[in-house]
C-alpha cells in the first residue's frame, strides 16, 4: 500500500507541476504564443488552455470527489492526445510529438495508482 501511495503522489505531483508550469508559460512566454500560431490555433485557445490546465492541476492534487477526479484525468488525456496529433500534423520533430505521450504515461500511472488506492481504502 505504501508503494502505491508513493507512486500515486509522485506521478500526480509531476503531472500537476508540468501542467501548472505550462499554463504559466502559455500566458507569459512569447515563444509559446508563436508555437500556438505555428500549430494553427487562435490566440484565445492558448489562454483557455492555460486556465483549464491550472484548474486541472489543482483538481489533481485537491481532495475532491471521485467523479471530479475522473473528469480531470479524462480532460488531461484529451489534452495530451490532442497535443500529440497537433504536433504530428504540423510536422514538428519527434521530441515535440513524443513529449505529450510521455506526460500521458505519467498520468496513466497516476490514474492506475489512484484507482488502487481507492480499492485499498
Amino acid at each position: 500500500m505504501k508503494a502505491i501511495k508513493i507512486t500515486y503522489w509522485t506521478t500526480t505531483a509531476i503531472v500537476a507541476l508540468i501542467m501548472a508550469y505550462s499554463a504559466y508559460a502559455y500566458l507569459t512566454q512569447d515563444a509559446l504564443r508563436a508555437g500556438f500560431q505555428h500549430l494553427g490555433y487562435p490566440d484565445y485557445f492558448r489562454v483557455e488552455l492555460a486556465i483549464f490546465k491550472t484548474i486541472g492541476a489543482i483538481l489533481l492534487l485537491a481532495p475532491v470527489g471521485n467523479k471530479v477526479k475522473e473528469w480531470t484525468y479524462a480532460g488531461f488525456t484529451i489534452i495530451f492526445i490532442s497535443a500529440f496529433i497537433a504536433h504530428t500534423a504540423s510536422g514538428d520533430p519527434l521530441s515535440m510529438r513524443i513529449m505529450p505521450l510521455v506526460i500521458m504515461a505519467l498520468l496513466i500511472a497516476s490514474y492506475i495508482t489512484y484507482q488502487r488506492k481507492l480499492q485499498a481504502a
